[in-house]
């Protein structure tokens, strides 16, 4: 019989590493000013060197199976979670845009091996206990997300000089993710098992999955970048009211996200993806209808509340889709890495040529996509539903 007690403590361990993960990315995003001003670069060649963050982390997470297949996936979590964890200092060691260059691309390779091998770690556990579990753990990630960028944001406001900062926030980070890796499923391949191959291309499930997390992706970006300037330019809001619009839609994410779960369990995955399209979409005609700034306020807590439980269910619905978890996972990552990294550019292209109400149209009617092609993720409730009770048998499979 399974021992439901360590798969618990394992869902506890691997939301740790989830928030664990969110803070890094948050403690580095306070800091990107004073990167700029220490590497004396300008808004476009730093746009240039943070896009290397997504190129190397397309590059470098179809690898995070084989590296688990190699290792085993408790021992590969801990050395993943804590390079990733370590990466945060290069980026404030760069002294100009080359280097600069290089150090985001290390950063977001480390970023993506350790978000798929942490990812394919909550499938499994969802899939043991038979019950959705990966919106709450997407909900650690962004509540450890907002805790970095409180930090951060502390830091940066005492004058701390961001490579200090960094390498005491990466000391107690790794601690604490290599710590908590300690109580993780420790998967290991059987001895006929294949070994996943080095790259190789999504399988089709994975592709389409993944474009239903495109869609939530941009209009998470556009969101979280754009809606302080929305509200800014458009309605003439203080910089105050603006600013605390985005914290808005991050924190009802984050609380959407720890409580979806329940909503999955109850109602599944499709109508619960289905619904969120469409709250999502209320919401982004509430933006682009506004004529009030807490009219797009409650438009952009409505787009985020919608979208909030969309990527962790695609992540579950890739896990779930076929026999080798991380390659789909690694194929739903990699496009919406490259949703994210397209949507603020692509917002701020089209608010050039026409305007930001125009912008928020096109995420609007991407938000339209989640709504109508929610029925992909089906494979999440057929993997859920496959799974026999725990009390009543046992489940196949490596032991923790």
């Amino acid at each position: 019989m399974e021992d439901m007690s360590g798969v618990r403590r394992a869902r506890g361990a691997v939301a740790a590493v989830f928030a664990v993960h969110g803070a890094v990315t948050g403690s580095f995003a306070t800091r990107v000013p004073w990167i700029q001003d220490h590497a004396s670069l300008g808004a476009g060649r730093l746009g240039f060197a943070l896009a290397f963050t997504a190129l190397g982390a397309s590059c470098a997470m179809p690898l995070a199976g084989r590296i688990s297949h190699r290792f085993g996936s408790r021992n590969a979590l801990r050395g993943l979670i804590a390079l990733w964890t370590l990466s945060l200092v290069l980026p404030s060691l760069a002294p100009n845009l080359p280097t600069l260059c290089l150090a985001m691309f290390t950063y977001g390779a480390c970023a993506g091996t350790a978000d798929v091998a942490m990812n394919a770690l909550g499938v499994e556990v969802e899939r043991r206990l038979g019950r959705s579990v990966m919106s709450g753990l997407h909900g650690m990630w962004s509540a450890g997300a907002l805790v970095g960028s409180a930090a951060g944001t502390l830091a940066a406001h005492l004058g701390a000089d961001a490579r200090t900062h960094f390498l005491l926030a990466a000391a107690v980070l790794t601690v604490l993710g290599v710590l908590s890796c300690t109580w993780v499923l420790d998967i290991q391949p059987t001895e006929d098992e294949e070994p996943p191959p080095r790259f190789a291309m999504p399988p089709r499930s994975a592709l389409l999955i993944g474009m239903v997390g495109f869609c939530a992706v941009f209009a998470e970006g556009a969101s979280l970048d754009w809606s302080a300037v929305f509200l800014r330019d458009r309605l003439d809001s203080s910089a105050g009211l603006a600013a605390a619009s985005t914290t808005a839609f991050m924190l009802t994410m984050a609380v959407a996200r720890i409580a979806g779960d329940a909503v999955v369990n109850r109602f599944g995955a499709v109508r619960t993806v289905r619904t969120g399209g469409v709250l999502a979409v209320l919401g982004g005609l509430l933006v682009v209808l506004a004529g009030q700034p807490v009219v797009a306020m409650g438009g952009f807590a409505l787009m985020g509340l919608g979208i909030a439980v969309v990527v962790p269910l695609c992540f579950a619905a890739a896990g779930h889709a076929g026999p080798n978890p991380s390659q789909a996972i690694a194929g739903v990552a990699t496009i919406t890495y490259t949703s994210g990294l397209i949507a603020p550019s692509l917002i701020g292209g089209v608010a050039q040529a026409t305007s930001l109400v125009v912008s928020f149209g096109v995420v609007t009617a991407l938000a339209c996509g989640l709504a109508m092609c929610a029925g992909v993720l089906r494979s999440a409730e057929r993997g859920a539903e496959r799974e026999v009770s725990p009390r009543a048998a046992a489940v196949p499979g490596p032991r923790p």
